[in-house]
């Protein structure tokens, strides 16, 4: 059964220093609160997957934490560049950063092979790209039944992946609805899982189209009431645009987002003090 706990003791216990580590969810529960967390405790030198980096990955980015990434896409989602991220590719600053890049699809089966156990997982794609000769752990083969050439991507299995979730219950099950991208292979393909949730219940009650996760596939479960911030959580929090577009004033600079950082992050102690400390300031 999962353990019920604190995001902080969550991030301490099973989050280390040079390990991987995945914070999945599709425009919708994005685990940004988990991700503040990482950053408040300083984790050194990760390697971060995602489909989509978007602002909590350049703020873990800017701040130095992540020596490689993993991803898909990279962007702040309907304004344009991520500049912390930018930063760190063409000035080093704060750090030279590693990267690894796929398709979307090509990423999901990565993701989908570690799940199922597979070294890797046959596909039609990469073929008249340049990702063949620039990424690792993606490569054309010969299919062995129609001498088809296909690409064939290795498994990805992240030391933790973090995930959002509206609902668990008091035995550490969890279920999540609305847009949902790669969080469930994202866990299933994890040594260890962290679900942060809007709400611990005492029974959860099935929905349609509704995605499950049974207690033993979780390490721990964390309620994070708003956790998702400025991304969104169906029925419980609203996505908030304005703070998307503020993003690309406040990380241009790099004085302004460290300012930025040490204010909201650094000195508040959890999720509930980041909001409140944005109280007024973005609207």
């Amino acid at each position: 059964m999962a353990e019920i706990a604190s995001v902080q003791e969550a991030v301490q216990t099973l989050i280390t220093d040079h390990e991987s580590v995945a914070l999945e969810g599709f425009t919708h529960l994005i685990p940004q609160g988990a991700g503040h967390e990482i950053i408040r405790q300083g984790k050194k030198d990760l390697t971060l997957i995602r489909l989509t980096p978007d602002l909590i990955y350049d703020q873990l980015i800017g701040m130095g934490l992540v020596k490689k990434l993993i991803f898909s896409w990279g962007g702040n989602p309907g304004v344009g560049s991520l500049h912390r991220f930018r930063d760190a590719v063409e000035h080093q600053w704060p750090r030279e950063l590693e990267l690894e890049e796929h398709t979307h699809a090509g990423l999901a089966n990565r993701y989908v092979a570690g799940a199922s156990g597979l070294p890797f997982m046959v596909m039609k794609g990469y073929r008249g790209t340049d990702l063949l000769r620039n990424t690792k752990n993606a490569a054309v083969i010969d299919c062995p039944f129609t001498g088809e050439k296909v690409a064939a991507v290795a498994a990805i299995n992240p030391d933790t992946t973090i995930i959002h979730a509206q609902q668990a219950d008091r035995k550490g099950n969890v279920q999540l609805w609305g847009i949902t991208g790669i969080q469930k292979e994202a866990a299933f393909s994890a040594k260890k899982v962290i679900v942060t949730v809007e709400e611990v219940v005492d029974k959860i009650e099935p929905r349609p189209h509704a995605v499950f996760l049974p207690s033993f596939t979780i390490d721990v479960v964390c309620k994070v009431p708003g956790g998702t911030y400025p991304s969104y959580a169906l029925d419980y929090t609203k996505r908030d645009n304005q703070f998307y577009k503020k993003w690309d004033s406040i990380s241009r600079d790099r004085n302004t987002f460290m300012n930025w950082m040490e204010r909201h992050v650094l000195q508040t102690k959890n999720t509930e003090e980041f909001l409140r400390s944005l109280e007024g300031v973005v609207t």
